[in-house]
């Protein structure tokens, strides 16, 4: 992605306010100052205000970089991490990875000159693995930690450690709510106490950007409204044909939701006068390709008004220049984790006001702005105040594992910003008991539990992959383990018809499931497709994110070299499909000492049950099994949408391997 974020940092130059026009400008003495003097420093600011491209600039000319140490800045978002670190190096004129880079998981653009790096909170974690004390810092500015994400606040907690033992670190949190407080308080001395001779009153100090310079109007619904996505497309044809110029921004609640979105406008368009100006609709989500999340950034074409349609990725972090109307569904998808079920649901949820006030804020940027929520005002004074903090709904075993990693015993007393359900918290020990990466006592085991810790996959994947060698099957591994991070984007439909999608999954498809059949998508690849764009295209599959995958799978290889585990199977040119008995079966049995506690029986309707009987569940449509019959199965992921619980990327299995590879964690279950 790095080359594309090169190649777009001309065009982000045109977009972008000149700096010393932002509202932060006036502030730069007073920030400076107010980092020198006090460890933290909370600014509170409307996104648009400057802080996270202009804050790590200040601090780059002002010195803190002098001795060779780096600025951090975090991000909950990798499209941010990438696109504003491409916009802070075009404007020191220097190209990106050099004095200016990001990292983000399985992506590391940045060199041994970079002094300002952007990078993922959850990146940030990984390293104080290898650096607790996050030397090679002199500033972390934790950035958009109003948003509350699982990573951001464990990094909080654990910035509250590290400063308590470096009195140079300075942190910066930036937020766009008036969490400021809490924040501050979190990080303060006790009263009474002092750390580094400083007391509760010289530790932290709040800093208020004055926000936007454009006033944003409000408009409300007089009645609420039974299908806001139609509604939305009415509001978009009524401001494209009755407003002033200026891009739109119309904020749904998932992929789904966008597509039908784009859909309903482009039936529209062709109703239009032909006098009017072009209707551009992009769309914006977490799951699209880089290339085509960079589309939203360009300058719409001449006599054309582009509207984006997108998820809360766009309420923060990257901001899109010239939009002056935002359309407001009032609605969000929250993941939140079941503990009884272990089941993930993507539960669409009204925003809260902070959201709302967010979402409304992207539209006085350049001018004075509108806003269209379309729900009432009585709806509005209905919503909480703050979004639910992710470690609240979250399923917490990947992030305690780290904790434990890192040192930290006793996961109950942690100093949480918000404490996690205990409920979580067992549902999450229990699994790393059962997958065997802590002992009787809560302990990580050796090698295998910080093993597990240190490898950036989640704990299940990661133990199957570490089991490789054992049956024989490690190369096989590290390909799914490769093609499992892509997160279903191999496969992507470069036409509208479904049948050309459905064809070419059927050709890389074998009996025992999912996952050898992206094993056979990236052999396939790795031969022919590699070199050749066309070849992708003609089956359907995303180019870029292929090459994405070889470069994972060799940054899996490393990692398992540094543990001390060489890949030596299949080794060359020795490239061959894995159908027979033998490999799949191996790899097979491989996927389910990982995946044991996700396993399922077919029923006769093709539905799924779990093995204790409790919940009903649905193959995915991406996969092979939502038509084609099986009997036991392990999954790779379960979520609840639309009141249906699906599970995605399915292997089958023999019910024997079960008792054999978690004897304990299915003794219980035997009559």
């Amino acid at each position: 992605m790095a080359e594309e974020d090169e190649e777009s940092t001309p065009l982000l130059s045109e977009l972008y306010k000149p700096p010393a026009l932002l509202p932060i400008a006036r502030l730069k003495d007073q920030l400076l100052y107010a980092i020198e003097t006090h460890p933290v420093t909370i600014i509170v600011g409307e996104t648009g205000s400057g802080k996270t491209t202009q804050i790590p600039q200040f601090l780059y000319h002002s010195g803190w970089t002098n001795d060779g140490s780096q600025i951090a800045v975090t991000q909950p978002r990798r499209i941010a991490c990438t696109s504003v670190s491409a916009r802070v190096a075009s404007e020191l004129e220097t190209p990106l990875g050099q004095e200016v880079g990001y990292s983000i998981r399985f992506e590391d653009v940045t060199s041994s000159k970079t002094r300002i790096k952007f990078v993922t909170d959850g990146l940030l974690l990984r390293e104080m693995l290898v650096d607790p004390l996050l030397k090679r810092y002199s500033v972390v500015m934790v950035d958009e930690a109003h948003e509350r994400s699982l990573s951001s606040d464990v990094l909080l907690s654990l910035l509250k450690k590290v400063l308590r033992k470096r009195s140079d670190l300075r942190v910066v949190v930036s937020s766009a709510t008036l969490d400021a407080e809490r924040f501050l308080d979190f990080f303060a001395p006790e009263e009474g106490e002092k750390i580094h001779g400083l007391d509760r009153d010289e530790y932290g100090c709040i800093v208020s950007i004055e926000g936007r310079a454009h006033p944003v109007d409000i408009f409300y619904l007089s009645e609420p409204t039974n299908d806001y996505i139609e509604r939305a497309v009415d509001t978009i044809i009524d401001i494209h044909t009755k407003e002033a110029d200026g891009d739109i921004l119309c904020f749904l609640t998932g992929r789904e939701e966008i597509d039908d979105c784009i859909d309903m406008i482009a039936d529209r368009i062709v109703d239009l006068n032909p006098n009017f100006k072009n209707l551009q609709p992009l769309p914006l989500y977490a799951g699209l390709p880089s290339d085509q999340q960079m589309y939203v950034f360009e300058k719409a074409a001449e006599n054309t008004r582009k509207v984006i349609i997108a998820t809360n990725i766009a309420e923060a972090s990257v901001t899109i220049e010239n939009i002056v109307y935002v359309i407001d569904v009032g609605y969000v998808k929250l993941r939140a984790y079941d503990p009884i079920l272990g089941i993930e649901r993507l539960n669409i949820t009204p925003v809260s006001k902070a959201s709302a006030t967010q979402r409304a804020g992207r539209a006085g940027r350049t001018r004075a702005g509108k806003c269209y929520r379309l729900y009432t005002e009585e709806g509005f004074e209905g919503l909480e105040d703050a979004t639910f903090p992710e470690i609240q709904r979250s399923n917490l075993a990947p992030v305690l594992l780290q904790l434990m990693n890192l040192g930290i015993q006793n996961l109950i007393r942690f100093d949480y910003l918000s404490n996690p359900p205990s409920k979580l918290i067992v549902r999450a020990l229990d699994l790393l008991f059962s997958l065997g990466a802590i002992d009787d006592y809560g302990r990580l085991t050796k090698p295998l539990g910080t093993r597990m810790a240190e490898l950036p996959l989640e704990p299940m994947l990661a133990k199957a992959l570490l089991n490789a060698p054992s049956f024989g099957c490690l190369s096989e591994m590290l390909t799914i383990a490769a093609m499992m991070t892509l997160q279903g984007t191999a496969f992507v439909s470069h036409s509208d018809t479904t049948k050309l999608l459905e064809r070419s999954r059927r050709r890389f498809a074998v009996k025992e499931g999912d996952h050898i059949t992206l094993y056979n998508v990236y052999q396939s690849f790795v031969s022919v497709g590699k070199k050749d764009a066309q070849w992708c295209r003609d089956n359907c599959l995303n180019h870029k994110a292929m090459i994405k995958a070889v470069s994972v799978r060799k940054q899996l290889e490393n990692y398992l070299e540094r543990m001390g585990i060489q890949e030596s199977a299949l080794q060359g040119g020795d490239v061959k499909r894995v159908g027979g008995m033998e490999m799949g079966e191996k790899v097979q049995r491989c996927l389910t000492t990982g995946y044991f506690a996700q396993a399922a029986r077919m029923k006769s309707d093709g539905s799924f049950q779990t093995v204790g009987g409790e919940t009903t569940l649905w193959a995915h449509p991406s996969s092979m099994f939502f038509h084609r019959k099986a009997d036991w199965v392990i999954y790779h992921e379960i979520l609840e949408t639309k009141g249906k619980v699906y599970i995605r990327d399915l292997t089958t299995i023999e019910m024997d391997w079960l008792t054999e590879y978690a004897p304990e964690y299915y003794k219980v279950k035997k009559r």
